[in-house]
């Protein structure tokens, strides 16, 4: 049995998974003060025999939450002479040009704790400027006396020449053998000098606190009785092993959000769109030719929310997708204009929306959902958690449906559509800044608000279809158990393509590859293979584009794979000038596990009807009998109409007037809208 954990801002979920497929799921509020104590608790209730378990693959939003919460070390930044301020600086980019008081997240490392180290290498990789050494020394010195906890080391294209870089981290750990010391030439090793800085220091920022907690966790899952240590999902898709994962933790930034599209991508078709709405988030993401887009360019603690540049940028491999602060505990409120807006800030689980009866008294997403009758108060997690109704009316009436002068169902649907709308606005700019139509894709809907709202979201789309898999609502944490064993690797070395020789460029690829088996063959990873990326761009461009290289006539191949990228991705070739090379990437993985996303608990079938309850639909007049069915029972095959809704334990399928469901043979509902 292999078990797949995903903590998430108000829930944590399980999902074991044995050789004929998903064999038990759970679902407990997360332990914020101590993430991994909803893991073991989780757990403990999951497992009847905890020696049963192979592997155990872990995602958590840790790293991102400390972040935005600013809940790391108290960390230095050592720059090349004249480039502290790149850090504060930034691109001077204005993400929205007509603000008059732009806001942007400030610096994780403070002005007095940013120092110009006096060295200089050139562009070329020569030295301009020796490194000070005395100074460091000194400097190593008086930051551990001041209780400075990491140090972050980013000099001037070090990328190309590390030396300095490496001599500074051998002087701190002479002088001040307990400070963290992270170098830009070991953590991104890439060009662009503030994205580059902002990661090394994102990453050494929050070190500390990943290495505590991965150890905390490793000591919970021996304490069960469960062997072997956790593997952890990273951004890319691919699976780290706990030292990994501790030595470059900016690497595990959307650990979380990863699992539900390599799900999708596991158990769909080649092409579509997946949807995952949590407690405090909602994700998108386009699957490609059966696999999860992934781009080098993330921001963390965005001011607003769709804008790039208006957040800290980290540059290392993610699954590319778009997430936005709408989940199932966002609050709803009248704001200074007087109109409804949902989220970002979320109630979590603590004390989480009014309806848990935690104390919560802000409407939320749940509360809304509840009082409009999609959620059933007596089988929410399967019976396991009873909601309060009259609680989440009184919410709702006191902050939003009194001051705008309306009922309390049309406070409710407000919030429900305009939740909806949000995310069907996203998921437009998403899909159509990477050349895809939204409408002609099939939706994936999953998590613990997704399938609620999945039909909303298409039809707001214009989608043809939503379909919502067995486990929707711990889907996350299943998809974690498809990925393998990865690590990606990348070099610098900006180049017009007919100046290179294939010799040179071959042995970078060979260095990457080397490294890249070397570490996998630490995890008892034998059968490693390696994709080989090269970005690329017009000369006179200022960003590239990802092409696969396949080897064959150097350079004609190579060219006419970016020409047949970039026509893919921008409908039409671009001017008649060089094309150059920035970055070398190479990604090393074993082999992928066989696994199967097929619920074994489904029923064999019976009276799937469980009976009808009020539901609010505006296109219907309001509240009408809707029927009720148990998703358990429902056998391949089996049709149900609109109004409807189908309920299992971790989520419920909201099936609209209208719409028609079906579900398949993989016994996956797919609601045609």
């Amino acid at each position: 049995m292999r078990i797949g954990v995903d903590i998430g801002g108000t829930f944590t979920d399980l999902c074991a998974v044995d050789a004929t497929g998903i064999a038990a799921v759970g679902k407990v509020l997360t332990t914020h003060d101590e993430p991994a104590r909803a893991v073991e608790e989780g757990l403990a209730a999951l497992l009847t025999d905890p020696a049963v378990v192979e592997q155990v693959v872990h995602g958590t939003t840790l790293v991102t939450n400390a972040l935005i919460e600013r809940k790391g070390a108290r960390t230095a930044l050592l720059a090349t002479a004249g480039f502290r301020d790149v850090l504060e600086m930034r691109r001077e980019h204005r993400y929205e040009l007509y603000d008059l008081h732009i806001e942007l997240p400030a610096p994780l490392v403070p002005r007095h704790l940013r120092f110009d180290v006096p060295e200089r290498v050139l562009a070329d990789g020569s030295v301009g400027t020796a490194l000070d050494e005395p100074y460091v020394s000194r400097l190593g010195r008086e930051l551990a006396e001041r209780g400075i906890e990491a140090v972050a080391v980013c000099f001037l294209h070090s990328f190309t020449n590390p030396a300095h870089e490496r001599r500074v981290a051998e002087i701190l750990a002479e002088v001040a053998p307990g400070l963290r010391v992270a170098l830009s030439s070991d953590v991104v090793p890439e060009i662009r000098e503030f994205e580059r800085m902002s990661t090394t220091v994102s990453n050494v920022y929050v070190q500390g606190l990943t290495e505590r907690y991965l150890h905390d966790l490793e000591q919970r899952l021996r304490r069960l009785g469960i062997p072997g240590a956790p593997h952890i999902m990273l951004s890319n898709g691919g699976l780290a092993t706990v030292d990994t994962a501790a030595r470059h933790p900016i690497r595990i930034l959307e650990s979380g959000p990863a699992g539900g599209a390599l799900a999708a991508a596991a158990i769909g078709p080649p092409d579509l769109l997946a949807f995952d709405m949590g407690g405090t988030t909602a994700k998108l993401c386009l699957i490609a030719g059966g696999a999860p887009l992934v781009t080098h360019q993330f921001e963390v603690d965005r001011k607003y929310r769709l804008l790039p540049g208006s957040g800290l940028p980290v540059q290392v491999p993610v699954i590319d997708l778009i997430e936005i602060g709408v989940g199932g505990g966002s609050i709803a409120r009248i704001d200074a204009l007087g109109l409804l807006t949902v989220g970002p800030d979320s109630a979590g689980s603590e004390p989480g929306p009014a309806c848990y009866g935690r104390g919560g008294a802000e409407p939320t997403v749940t509360d809304a959902d509840l009082v409009l009758g999609y959620l059933d108060p007596g089988y929410f997690l399967g019976g396991g958690m009873e909601l309060d109704a009259a609680a989440a009316r009184d919410a709702i009436r006191d902050r939003i449906a009194g001051p705008l002068g309306v009922s309390v169902e049309e406070a409710a649907w407000g919030i429900h559509t305009s939740v909806n709308e949000d995310m069907a606005n996203a998921a437009r700019v998403h899909a159509v800044e990477r050349g895809q139509d939204p409408a002609k894709l099939p939706m994936y809907t999953f998590g613990g608000a997704g399938p609620v709202h999945g039909v909303g979201v298409a039809r707001a789309l214009g989608a043809p279809s939503v379909v919502a898999p067995p486990a929707a609502g711990v889907l996350s944490a299943a998809g974690f158990l498809t990925a393998p064993l990865a690590f990606d690797f990348v070099r610098s070395a900006r180049a017009a393509v007919h100046d290179l020789a294939w010799e040179q460029v071959d042995a970078l690829f060979a260095e990457m590859e080397a490294e890249g088996a070397a570490l996998l063959a630490k995890s008892g990873v034998d059968d490693v293979t390696h994709r080989r990326i090269a970005e690329m761009r017009y000369a006179g461009q200022g960003y590239e584009i990802r092409v696969p290289v396949r080897g064959g006539r150097w350079p004609e191949t190579l060219i006419d794979e970016f020409t047949a990228t970039y026509r893919a991705l921008y409908q039409r070739t671009g001017p008649e000038v060089g094309v150059e090379v920035l970055n070398w990437r190479v990604v090393s993985s074993g082999p992928a596990p066989a696994v199967t996303l097929r619920l074994t608990t489904q029923a064999a079938g019976g009276d799937a009807r469980k009976g009808t309850r009020p539901a609010y639909f505006p296109s219907a007049g309001g509240f009408v009998d809707t029927a009720v069915f148990d998703r358990y029972l429902l056998t391949p095959g089996a049709r149900v109409a609109g109004p409807a809704i189908v309920e299992e334990r971790e989520s419920t399928v909201v099936v609209p007037p209208g719409a028609r469901c079906v579900v398949r043979e993989d016994a996956a509902l797919e609601v045609t809208v």
